[in-house]
């Protein structure tokens, strides 16, 4: 059984990852095929680009820097008002002016959709070419509500529904979300292969 290291240091995100990979498995390792997947938290030189730039980078970057397969994972939130900014620099504009502040950058347009991307990065060796697995969930942003713990999950409402990820119970988000799709995709890759 071939090992993957999903690099990651938010156990939030490991959980949800976990969960999604094994569909609904307890524990803190996922088998998906012939491939384990583990973790690991390490710190990675983020650069500025796309969404698929940025997780090309990581992925070749924690490959060589653990010197095996690893699995990462970069999320955008793109406001359509704002030309999809800020993107891959969500955690930046989080970290920086907090889920109230992200909706006062909205306060003057009438378009408050936007659009949630996940994409993982899958390098299989130091030597290889990361392959790409993406999903996009559109939504809006809306005032928060529901727990605080877990990113921008309180402001984004995915469409179709009237509750944010935040107020989803797991099983719910886990089976609608970016990452839920962007997963899916990953999982059908690794039973193939």
């Amino acid at each position: 059984m071939t090992k993957i290291t999903f690099v990651t240091g938010n156990k939030n995100k490991l959980k949800e990852v976990v969960a999604i990979l094994s569909q609904g498995g307890p524990s803190e390792e996922s088998k998906v095929g012939n491939f384990e997947i583990v973790s690991e938290s390490i710190d990675l030189d983020e650069v500025q680009g796309t969404i698929e730039e940025v997780t090309l980078h990581k992925a070749k970057s924690a490959a060589k820097l653990l010197n095996r397969a690893v699995l990462v994972e970069d999320t955008a939130l793109g406001f359509r008002a704002m030309n999809n900014l800020p993107g891959p620099y969500i955690k930046w504009f989080l970290k920086s002016l907090g889920l109230d502040g992200l909706n006062k950058m909205l306060y003057k347009f009438d378009d408050k959709t936007a659009y949630a991307t996940c994409t993982f990065g899958l390098c299989l060796s130091p030597d290889s070419e990361p392959i790409l697995f993406q999903g996009i969930t559109e939504g809006e942003i809306v005032s928060a509500r529901g727990p605080t713990n877990f990113g921008w999950d309180p402001i984004f409402q995915p469409k179709g529904f009237d509750t944010t990820y935040a107020e989803m119970d797991g099983k719910t988000k886990n089976t609608i979300s970016h990452r839920y799709k962007a997963l899916e995709k990953l999982r059908e890759y690794l039973l193939q292969n």
